[in-house]
């Protein structure tokens, strides 16, 4: 009986990933989609897009491998504070190496030549392929018909001839390979990752400057209102009634929440060797931050300190 062929395909729920899978499930390939979950994006998407595409996904967290590489990038960042490179490669790395511990024949990704300025040119794709381990056994079907064969081709594993050569950001083709291949759900491109995310990117680097070693908390932080640094406190402001809420349920052994007793507004929360100068400071900044008390002298204004 001739060996069913089995592949891991990078996945994140959108439209290329998705084609990656179906094109090889159409050559009667065994696919395993492999999601990613990082401080900096999750596996929502890749979960709704496999349930509805009837696709078999296993989601991974790299958390901490991950922050390691966004800290000290060897390829640099993208726009932001993004860097593509180091992360894909990462990705395909973990593939890689569950491949070789479950006998998987080869790793595929939804990488389409020219799409992507930084990540997806031709250097970047050789580099990429060059380092992961796996060269060889590394496939992009969406655009392998413009790339060098692969030994997954020339082993027969797969049919070059029914491979893509999809290239550069037009999205036409891609839909109507959507209906041929009866593709039934996918996201919008892109807001994945908040790593490109100008104003999530300067947080961040804030972060990086003042924490030597950010925990999953600390970058939680990030996303859950207005930041603001003292020294090297970390105060955040809660914007609204849903990051308040947020806020007191993040707070860990010395950290402190300030909030107005007689007043509506925010709640302060504070990380850090708090002095006591700090404390006033986030006060009268919190008080800044309400309608009904920007105006009035915070030292009037009662407030809980919850420590």
């Amino acid at each position: 009986m001739k060996k069913k062929i089995r592949a891991i395909v990078l996945f994140s729920g959108g439209l290329d990933s998705t084609l990656a899978v179906k094109v090889l499930e159409k050559q009667n390939i065994e696919v395993l989609a492999l999601s990613f979950v990082s401080h900096f994006f999750d596996d929502q998407k890749a979960k709704e897009s496999a349930q509805k595409n009837e696709i078999n996904l296993r989601s991974m967290d790299f958390s901490d491998m991950h922050a390691e590489v966004v800290k000290k990038p060897k390829r640099g960042y993208g726009g932001a504070m993004n860097p593509c490179i180091d992360c894909h490669l990462l990705m395909i790395q973990e593939a890689a190496r569950i491949m070789e511990e479950e006998s998987f024949d080869f790793v595929a990704t939804g990488e389409i030549l020219g799409q992507r300025p930084m990540s997806q040119n031709l250097n970047a794709l050789q580099l990429i392929e060059k380092e992961s381990g796996i060269a060889g056994r590394l496939l992009r079907p969406l655009s392998a018909r413009l790339l060098e064969e692969t030994q997954v081709e020339k082993n027969g594993w797969v049919d070059r001839r029914k491979l893509l050569d999809l290239s550069g950001r037009s999205r036409k083709r891609h839909f109507d390979l959507s209906k041929e291949f009866q593709i039934n759900h996918y996201p919008t491109p892109g807001g994945g990752c908040r790593l490109t995310e100008a104003e999530f990117g300067k947080k961040l680097k804030k972060l990086l400057e003042k924490v030597e070693n950010p925990t999953k908390s600390d970058y939680g932080l990030l996303r859950a209102g207005r930041n603001i640094w003292i020294d090297s406190v970390h105060i955040v402001i809660g914007k609204n009634d849903q990051e308040n809420e947020k806020l007191k349920e993040m707070q860990e052994k010395g950290d402190i929440i300030i909030e107005m007793e007689d007043f509506m507004g925010p709640i302060a929360f504070l990380r850090g060797k708090i002095a006591d100068s700090t404390l006033e400071e986030a006060k009268k900044i919190t008080a800044s931050y309400s309608k009904h008390t920007k105006d009035l002298d915070y030292k009037k204004i009662n407030f809980n300190v919850k420590r």
